[in-house]
């Protein structure tokens, strides 16, 4: 007789609370990124994070990573290391809640290289889904035009569009890191890819300014981005990425609340009606997708 499969419910709980980590630390990060700049802010969150990755490491000792593991560890860490700084750009110049709905086409782009990538299913609905958000991000777009918000935030919309293709991506590799490595040896070389990534780009750009005032800032998104970090790890290796990914979805109730108790952020009606397409075409998608569990995972 066939074992009964482990419920995925656990891991969409985790997946959330992971969720909850990154958006308190957007909130965080966008601070930092108006007074010190995007790359600065991204150069010594990364420096932070990897000496507090280290440290975990050192205590847990979680072994050499094999072949194929580094191998995702380094593709991910670059693509994290890009789509930080656009997403993180673009977010000093738009709303929160704008930001974070623009960006919810990653997890249905995600879907479908779930698919092309992992063979997870992918039916008419899931695709039917991603027609519908993509009205949704359109409806936003209108609405900020006809708010008249200027060229910045026109430019910052496109590099948060961007990076949420980037992090459709990233959502894939990290389903296929979950099942490669485990979340303190995933945590530690994202860290490590991560900061190399931006000391590649100093010859280029100059080394930035330390941030003045910041540094507890600093240890605090890092922080935050750490315990995401080990939390979606964990979700991952025990749930599909397809399934998973409509976790993200959570992100704009905490978009909304954090952007205008912190930044005064009102949201627009268009900003609403366009969240609510892409939101709608989610929870199609997700009732579209079957749920493949990690079988035996520890």
């Amino acid at each position: 007789m066939t074992p009964p499969r482990p419920s995925p419910l656990p891991a969409y709980a985790t997946a959330i609370a992971g969720i909850g980590l990154f958006s308190i630390m957007d909130m965080v990060i966008k601070v930092l990124v108006i007074a010190d700049g995007a790359f600065s802010t991204m150069f010594y969150r990364s420096m932070v994070g990897l000496g507090l990755a280290a440290l975990l490491a050192l205590v847990v000792r979680p072994g050499r990573p094999s072949r194929a593991a580094m191998r995702l560890h380094i593709m991910r860490g670059m693509i994290t290391a890009l789509m930080s700084v656009l997403f993180f750009w673009g977010l000093a110049r738009v709303p929160m809640a704008q930001a974070v709905a623009l960006s919810f086409i990653a997890p249905l782009l995600a879907l479908v290289l779930a698919a092309l990538i992992l063979h997870e299913p992918l039916g008419r609905k899931a695709i039917g889904a991603s027609l519908l958000a993509a009205l949704g991000v359109i409806v936003i777009f209108v609405g900020q035009a006809r708010a008249q918000m200027g060229r910045e935030a026109l430019v910052g919309s496109g590099a948060i569009i961007v990076s949420a293709i980037l992090y459709a991506w990233n959502i894939v590799i990290m389903r296929q890191q979950a099942l490669a490595a485990k979340p303190v040896e995933i945590a530690l070389f994202q860290n490590l890819v991560f900061f190399l990534t931006m000391l590649v780009v100093v010859p280029v750009v100059g080394v930035p300014a330390a941030p003045s005032g910041h540094w507890v800032e600093l240890f605090i998104a890092a922080s935050l981005a750490l315990g995401s970090n080990l939390l979606l790890a964990w979700a991952y290796a025990r749930a599909g990425a397809g399934y998973l990914s409509s976790t993200e979805y959570s992100s704009f109730l905490w978009a909304m609340a954090l952007g205008w108790l912190r930044f005064g952020e009102a949201v627009s009606p268009f900003t609403l009606a366009g969240a609510g397409l892409i939101l709608a075409g989610c929870f199609i998608a997700a009732r579209a997708v079957e749920h493949p569990t990690l079988e035996g995972s520890a």
